[in-house]
């Protein structure tokens, strides 16, 4: 991701990156090729029931990449292990032509599952910050890794049909947002792979199953992640006008950020501030000296992004000024997410194959305030690359709840407690959706 400050230049460097990709004539037999080579989907159906039984959180993603690095390398592929982290890579050469790298995450959340299906997770971990923890597969990453395992069969099946090289990479510790940037840093393309001439990732979400969505430009937003410590001046809560209380002060900077969405971000342009973690004190009688809180914040654009950050510790300083600490609150930054930006030439070469093979079954992908470390693969050598989704939800049940003007009440969106894709078609959509992908950019 460049460091330029003006969102414009951002998304015209993106514009050049893939103009190589202009005018690639799409492939007539794709259906032919996928329904002739689709390996037998039952076992990598056991697959994924046996990763999504069996979760890891980020950063211990170990049995995940296991399974991995043994499939692919059974099949006949390079494979190397412990990328910046447990990161696995399998490469297979055909001959010339483009290199083309498909991406699946394998990391799981800090959530209990609630699904109540029969292999559901039961698990706990403790995390990187040392707190046990359940844990779920909420986000889909398991069907993601089952959906690679297959693509990559079903092209190694057949390649007498494709020429180049393929590169199947599964990236740990994507929730974390560190997993891309710790492979690259590893030396992934300076001393394992060669530097991929397009870079394909897809995501599984609540649309319905047998569906893809993509959309070329902006896709996902940036994110910044800050703690925040605010200082106050403790003591009996019965006496508080000796005091200077944390809590009331952070509440009143939390409440008061809302307003820059709402009063200093222009109506046309989105921006999210959230604090979905607040600490302090430990007893109802004893107002504390200090309160932490955690926010997250999200962009499209670079200069919406810096005018949010400055009103941020505008009004954070501001009302700590206000209500009179001896001690100004400290904002440290622990995550920062570039935007996803699809590349508009091989977006659309893709798209035209998308929709010769899914139908009306390829949709518009709406921009959507996820955030994914998936540029960090591509940014430090400007590789184009596509991001899309593919449905996971049962389709009556999608279109009966939409009917209904119900879907956020009645389809369990990613990162819930009761997100569970349906196995099929979904599993099927996700390998099909792989293998276009690869063979629309393969020669």
């Amino acid at each position: 991701m460049s460091k330029q400050e003006d969102g414009s230049l951002i998304q015209d460097q993106h514009e050049n990156v893939g103009k190589h990709f202009q005018g690639l004539p799409p492939r007539a037999d794709l259906k032919r090729i996928i329904n002739s080579f689709r390996p037998d989907l039952a076992p990598f159906e056991e697959i994924y029931r046996t990763i999504h039984h069996d979760p890891e959180l980020s950063l211990q993603e170990s049995s995940t990449a296991e399974i991995a690095a043994k499939y692919i390398e059974g099949i006949g592929y390079e494979v190397t292990k412990n990328i910046g982290g447990h990161g696995v890579v399998g490469m297979l050469n055909n001959g010339p032509g483009r290199t083309v790298l498909l991406r699946a995450d394998m990391d799981a959340l800090p959530v209990l599952e609630k699904t109540g299906l029969e292999y559901a997770s039961e698990k706990t971990m403790v995390d990187a910050d040392g707190n046990e923890t359940p844990v779920m597969h909420a986000c889909g990453h398991d069907m993601h890794v089952a959906a690679l395992l297959a693509t990559a069969k079903l092209l190694y099946n057949a390649k007498a049909e494709w020429s180049g090289t393929l590169i199947v990479l599964f990236q740990p510790n994507e929730e974390r947002n560190g997993g891309a940037k710790a492979m690259v840093d590893d030396g992934l393309y300076e001393k394992i792979v060669p530097v991929p001439d397009v870079i394909l990732g897809q995501h599984v979400v609540s649309l319905p199953s047998g569906t893809v969505a993509i959309r070329s430009g902006p896709a996902l937003t940036a994110a910044d992640s800050f703690n925040v410590r605010v200082f106050g001046k403790g003591g009996h809560a019965g006496t508080p006008q000796h005091c200077i209380d944390p809590i009331l002060l952070s509440s009143h900077i939390i409440i008061r950020l809302q307003s820059i969405i709402s009063r200093e971000i222009a109506p046309t342009d989105i921006a999210v501030i959230t604090c979905a973690s607040i600490h302090g004190g430990s007893a109802g009688n004893v107002i504390p000296d200090h309160v932490d809180f955690k926010l997250n914040v999200r962009t499209y654009n670079l200069n919406v992004r810096t005018k949010v950050l400055k009103a941020i510790e505008r009004i954070i300083k501001s009302e700590a000024e206000a209500a009179g600490v001896e001690q100004l609150p400290t904002i440290q930054q622990y995550e920062r997410t570039p935007m996803t930006i699809n590349d508009p030439n091989a977006t659309e070469v893709l798209t035209i194959s998308l929709k010769q093979y899914f139908g009306e079954d390829t949709w518009e992908m709406d921009l959507d305030t996820a955030t994914e470390d998936f540029d960090n693969l591509a940014s430090p050598h400007n590789i184009p690359y596509v991001y899309y989704n593919f449905g996971g939800t049962d389709s009556k049940k999608w279109h009966e709840a939409k009917k209904k003007g119900k879907l956020s009440e009645l389809i369990p969106e990613n990162h819930s407690p009761f997100f569970a894709p349906v196995i099929q078609p979904t599993l099927q959509t996700g390998v099909d959706a792989f293998a276009i992908a690869a063979l629309t950019f393969l020669q």
